[in-house]
């Protein structure tokens, strides 16, 4: 339940405050999950859903840079999700391409795209490609769009990438058999190049992480919030990053 609203922002401020000189994540990870429950509470269809929780993005992406972050990945579409009804997909695909565009718009991130783009209608990877090159420049917080993406598809397409690598160098498959470690494939995910998500928030109550960053998230400290994601609040965000910053982060050791 909500506090009385100038409680609430009193409440938010303070958080804000506390956290001032608290170590925060340089990555963080988000499965924004919720959005068609949040539509069947109001009785609304499942793209109404989903548009609410597509405005979301942009206001999230402002407080994270507030604070900061310096990655944030977004899980908007797993490759599950294509096997959604066919109006549903259709009408999510739309949003998708949609809000990306509109965060490229803004010039304020640099997007990158994640995932399995062949999977996916040309019309969305047009978009999307388009959203990324647009902002390729930007020296701005670097936000990971991950569509059409699964962890272990990401981990496939890093062994393939790896591989056809090494035959270009003209290595022989005993060569990589003896030789081939982790970093080898770390280098050839999709976000190759970026610090690991030290953070990973879900949201809408689910107590899972149904294989978002499955290879970079070993180590990272799950957050697992109530809220639908259109419901999302900074306060919600805040107190993510609270909790963050009173873990004892052994990184297995």
């Amino acid at each position: 339940m909500r506090l009385p609203h100038p409680l609430y922002n009193l409440y938010e401020h303070r958080l804000a405050t506390s956290l001032a000189s608290a170590p925060l994540p340089r990555h963080v990870g988000v499965i924004l999950d919720g959005n068609r429950r949040w539509a069947k509470s109001f009785g609304e269809t499942a793209a109404t859903g989903h548009r609410k929780g597509a405005d979301k993005i942009a206001e999230f992406l402002g407080w994270a840079e507030e604070l900061g972050i310096e990655v944030v990945t977004l899980w908007m579409l797993s490759t599950d999700n294509l096997a959604r009804p066919a109006s549903e997909l259709a009408d999510l695909l739309d949003i998708i391409s949609d809000a990306v565009r509109d965060l490229a718009a803004t010039g304020r991130w640099r997007l990158r795209v994640v995932g399995r783009l062949d999977l996916l209608p040309e019309r969305l990877v047009g978009a999307l490609r388009e959203a990324a090159a647009a902002t390729s420049d930007a020296d701005a917080l670097q936000v990971n769009v991950a569509v059409g993406y699964g962890g272990r598809h990401e981990i496939a397409d890093a062994v393939r990438s790896y591989l056809a690598a090494a035959e270009a160098r003209g290595a022989s498959l005993a060569e990589l058999a003896r030789s081939l470690d982790v970093e080898d494939i770390a280098d050839h995910l999709y976000t190759k190049g970026q610090p690991d998500p030290e953070l990973v928030i879900r949201t809408s109550g689910e107590l899972r992480v149904g294989g978002f960053l499955m290879w970079q998230s070993a180590h990272s400290e799950l957050y697992f919030c109530e809220a639908f994601w259109p419901d999302f609040r900074r306060v919600d965000f805040l107190r993510a990053l609270r909790d963050f910053s009173r873990r004892e982060r052994r990184l297995g050791r």
